[in-house]
């Protein structure tokens, strides 16, 4: 059975059932109506056939548009072909005068009644709304004259919903008892799916099968179409599943069926289809839409009388007749209901289609009218943008507003690559050349950071030349400086800046210390240009404070702390009186990033993630500006000084190589060191490796990230590779007046490796000079690893007694240590810092990080004296709390000393109840009891960071992932182990200690 008859069997019994009773003298009329596609003219040929086999006179006409303006032309094409039409109708009109009667429509009456006199007759009239005026005329009348004749007629009639209303059908004045109507539904799915199968003649993938039925729509014209273009296919070329594109198919069978469907439908439902497949989005972005809103708020037409309303305003549409449209094609199949109820296009395929014979300049129109009645209605931006993106310029600046908000929108959901399509396409549109400029500012700082700098940096420069408002110009020239030094060129960076303050800002005093400012933040790209602007800006700031600012001042506190010319007690005190002070807009950013560095460094450092957060806050992301990566990097440099490894290491900014740049990022160093520390030494090494160090920009990252690979290399068992990184490192920061430990400790990994490779001596030196330094900046975590450092190249009982002196430190890091040392000689240690005031350091938090491998000097030196209790009490410790920070390296340097003390039981229950410290078991059952972080810190008076962090290592060791676990988890870990005593952490101290008991 073909395509076009396949459950057609109804309307072939009822047809064979009137025909019989034409036969016996009752003629009717059957009408068999549907829409353009469904097999008509099929049907009626087998409808002939049946007759012809049944003994009936088959009388056949076709009508077309083509012939409409012939007069009586379908009757003509009936009666044409039988005996004594020449004579009997004759092709000359009726002289005038004739009754109707008596003129020709009588004469071809009388004919056919003369043939049904003969034989009965099947009068077959196919698209019979296609017939000239005077044949339907004709044919209404005979309707109503052969029910005592043997005539059966029977006539196809399209019945499609359209925009423009139809003519009335050739029954509407007909009765009821006259006519037999039967409209031709579209093919059942699972018809459809049977008979792909069996055309194809192979077997059939079921994502084709399913493809081929929703492309098919119903419709026995499309099906068949499709099938003949997948017939051509060899088997082993055969797709597993349709394209979603005509231009794949050959020979092209579908497309042709698709536009002639269109044509069929006349002018005005052709635009609207088109329009509508032209507004229709993908599939996957329909679904984000209705995700993300719960409807359908993407570029596409959604649903309901507002949609109808923009698809009749794109299509230029009737807006009382669309609605009807989408609801019958839905009835039909070509259209389905998509994410949030919208009506799309069955398959792709036949969107495609449906496009493909309009020209692209009509489409961009549709698009165009689309997103202005879009913007009407008050549709978001970026749905209104997501139609100007298919339209050509428009040239009225609501264009260029509504591609700016949507590229503004994409920014604050961190959706860069949306954003750049926006602005460029916003480039397309007119508009003043300082709005240009500070688009191409947005532009280019989005395509440095996200595409490449190469595509970023010409943007930027063309920024620069348009003329701009001055705080415009200022954002441009800090972004394309940003970039420049970013890319080695620190100092063209600055000669930009610098020419912009003498062209451009005179009398904007506030703009000339920001570009002042932005230049001394990038000068650290470069360090002789670090000195000549440092030492301009401190010159400066002597003779007029005011002229640098407080965020230039504050650079000047991080100059200062980073050339051990402070202590981290002043420098806390300045920055936060600057922080008090009113600031710039422009300007705040620098202050606050400079001031978290500078509080990082001094162990505040939930201070300092307050004021990254901050800081970040005021950032616009889609800028480039030297302050948003300091920012970052100032956030990477906490995690780090807290020990949070694997939080730094699930970091994606961490791992991740900064755009624009082959050398590695600060971030990475830092990556390198949690890989190192937390025994990932194989990953450690590919990082490592994976940079070439050749030739690198002369950058501050540059010797973090020597400093790094050198602590790789010293726990790889490479001591000598590794002293050559740290004192390279060392080479760098002097040259860059950076001779403190706050940033890199280089001095004492130095003398480390040198105690590995035997030579005490210049470890002492190091050591020695790393002390003065560490007193003069004043913090737990650089005095305590100095003592540490030097108490192990001095040895013996003045070793152990500054390494029981550094351990003293980092206990008490929380409340500071005095600036005086007196268990340590005056040579080593001066008895006041540089400001000359002996205060103590602004409390900080628990240094761990440093902690631990004093713990671990500190027992190696017990053992050394003989004092084993106390030197094991002392690295069980340090196994502990390598154990609950994560520290893999520290940990087994902890067991390892152990062993070599002679130990004979593990050093800690890594896992289990047994393996909870006190602290952790308290904060544990708080947050069992539902307790919030926040609580439990306020409750405990600790930092929410500490609580975190106690809690991050009760999840490890109990097994368990997640908050809701931890009831469950901590009675069965009670009624397993008992009531928590005395037995770990730092309450075990101090029950040790009042016991007089031995480890």
């Amino acid at each position: 059975m073909s395509v076009a008859l396949r459950e057609r069997r109804e309307e072939l019994e009822l047809v064979a059932a009137e025909a019989e009773r034409a036969r016996a003298g009752a003629g009717r009329l059957v009408l068999l109506r549907g829409a353009t596609g469904t097999g008509r003219t099929a049907l009626l040929e087998a409808v002939a056939e049946q007759a012809d086999a049944a003994g009936m006179r088959v009388l056949r006409a076709r009508c077309s548009p083509d012939h409409t303006s012939v007069p009586f032309g379908a009757v003509f094409q009936l009666l044409a072909h039988g005996p004594g039409f020449d004579s009997a109708a004759g092709e000359e009109p009726d002289p005038p005068g004739t009754p109707p009667h008596r003129g020709r429509p009588a004469r071809l009456w009388r004919l056919l009644r003369s043939y049904a006199d003969d034989v009965p007759l099947l009068v077959a009239v196919d698209d019979v709304h296609l017939a000239d005026e005077s044949s339907r005329r004709w044919l209404v009348e005979a309707v109503r004259r052969i029910d005592r004749l043997p005539v059966l007629m029977v006539v196809t009639e399209r019945s499609q919903y359209d925009i423009d209303p139809p003519a009335d059908g050739l029954v509407h004045a007909l009765s009821p008892a006259l006519v037999r109507t039967r409209t031709l539904a579209p093919l059942s799915a699972g018809s459809a799916a049977e008979l792909v199968r069996s055309a194809l003649g192979r077997p059939v993938p079921a994502e084709l099968v399913d493809d081929c039925v929703r492309a098919g729509a119903g419709s026995p014209l499309l099906l068949r179409a499709l099938l003949d273009d997948l017939g051509g296919t060899a088997a082993e070329d055969a797709p597993a599943a349709l394209p979603d594109n005509c231009a794949a198919l050959y020979p092209g069978s579908y497309a042709a069926a698709v536009s002639w469907w269109l044509d069929s439908a006349g002018p005005t439902t052709t635009e609207v289809a088109r329009a509508l497949a032209a507004l229709d989005d993908d599939e996957k972005a329909d679904e984000k839409a209705v995700e993300k809103d719960g409807d359908s708020a993407s570029g596409g037409v959604g649903h309901g009388d507002a949609d109808a309303e923009l698809l009749a305003r794109t299509a230029g549409a009737d807006p009382a007749r669309v609605p009807g449209w989408l609801t019958a094609m839905t009835g039909l199949g070509l259209l389905r209901p998509g994410p949030g109820g919208r009506p799309r296009y069955a398959h792709p395929l036949l969107r495609d289609a449906v496009l493909s014979s309009w020209s692209g300049a009509l489409r961009q129109a549709a698009h165009h009218r689309a997103a202005e009645a879009m913007l009407r209605r008050g549709d978001r931006a970026e749905a209104v943008a997501g139609q100007l993106l298919r339209s050509a310029p428009v040239g009225e600046a609501w264009a260029t507003g509504v591609l700016l908000d949507a590229a503004d929108l994409a920014v604050r959901d961190d959706r860069s690559d949306d954003a750049l399509v926006f602005l460029r396409r916003a480039l397309d549109e007119p508009m003043p050349d300082a709005r240009r400029s500070v688009v191409l500012t947005e532009l280019g700082s989005l395509e440095y950071a996200t595409v490449r700098s190469t595509a970023g940096i010409p943007r930027l420069a063309e920024a620069m030349r348009l003329p701009g408002l001055p705080r415009d110009r200022v954002r441009a020239a800090v972004a394309l400086g940003t970039a420049l030094a970013r890319q080695g060129e620190a100092r063209v960076a600055i000669d930009v800046l610098r020419g912009l303050e003498n062209e451009h800002l005179t009398g904007h005093p506030d703009l000339v210390r920001t570009v002042q400012t932005a230049s001394a933040l990038l000068s650290d790209h470069d360090p002789g240009t670090r000195r000549e602007v440092y030492r301009w800006l401190r010159e400066t700031a002597e003779r007029s404070p005011q002229l640098v600012g407080t965020a230039g001042q504050a650079l000047l506190v991080r100059y200062e702390s980073t050339a051990g010319l402070t202590s981290a007690a002043s420098a806390m005190r300045r920055i936060r009186a600057l922080l008090a002070q009113p600031a710039d807009p422009l300007a705040e950013g620098f202050l606050l990033g400079t001031a978290a560095a500078v509080a990082q460094w001094a162990d505040q450092l939930d201070e300092a993630d307050r004021l990254v957060r901050r800081g970040l806050a005021g950032q616009r992301t889609s800028l480039l500006h030297p302050m948003h990566l300091a920012l970052l990097n100032v956030r990477v440099d906490i995690a780090a000084a807290r020990g949070a490894y694997a939080e730094l290491l699930d970091d994606p900014v961490v791992l991740s190589p900064v755009v624009g740049r082959l050398d590695p990022a600060n971030a990475q160093a830092h990556a390198l060191i949690a890989l190192v520390e937390t025994g990932r030494t194989e990953e450690a090494t590919a990082l490592a490796d994976g940079f070439d160090l050749q030739n690198p920009y002369d950058s501050w990252e540059l010797n973090r990230f020597l400093y790094a690979r050198g602590v790789l290399r010293a726990a790889t068992g490479d001591p000598a590779g590794a002293l050559g990184d740290f004192l390279e490192c060392g080479r760098h920061q002097s040259a860059r007046d950076v001779v403190s430990p706050v940033v890199t400790p280089w001095r004492t990994a130095s003398a480390e490796c040198h105690l590995a490779l035997g030579r005490p001596r210049q470890a002492l030196a190091l050591a020695e000079e790393e002390l003065r330094l560490a007193t003069v900046w004043n913090t737990p975590r650089v005095l305590g690893r100095a003592l540490r450092v030097l108490g192990t190249a001095t040895g013996g009982r003045r070793g152990l007694d500054l390494t029981d002196r550094a351990v003293r430190v980092l206990r008490e890091g929380a409340g500071g240590v005095s600036a005086g040392t007196p268990d340590v000689t005056p040579e080593a240690a001066p008895e006041a810092t540089a400001d000359g005031d002996g205060s103590a350091a602004p409390g900080g938090e628990p240094v761990e990080t440093e902690l631990i491998p004093a713990l671990v000097a500190q027992g190696r030196g017990l053992t050394a004296v003989g004092d084993r209790a106390r030197a094991r009490e002392a690295l069980r410790e340090a196994a502990e709390r390598a154990e609950r920070l994560g520290a893999v390296r520290m940990r087994a340097a902890a067991e390892a000393a152990l062993r070599e003390g002679g130990a004979r039981r593990a050093a800690t229950a890594r896992t289990g109840s047994g393996s909870l410290t006190a602290s952790e078991r308290r904060i544990a059952e708080l947050a069992a009891q539902s307790r919030t972080n926040t609580e439990i810190a306020e409750l405990l008076h600790l930092a929410r960071r500490t609580v975190e962090t106690h809690l991050t290592s009760a999840y490890r060791k109990l097994g368990i992932r997640r908050r809701a676990e931890l009831g469950a988890a901590l009675t069965d870990a009670g009624s397993r182990s008992g009531p928590p005593g005395p037995g770990t952490g730092p309450d075990r101290d101090r029950h040790r200690h009042r016991r007089g008991t031995q480890a």
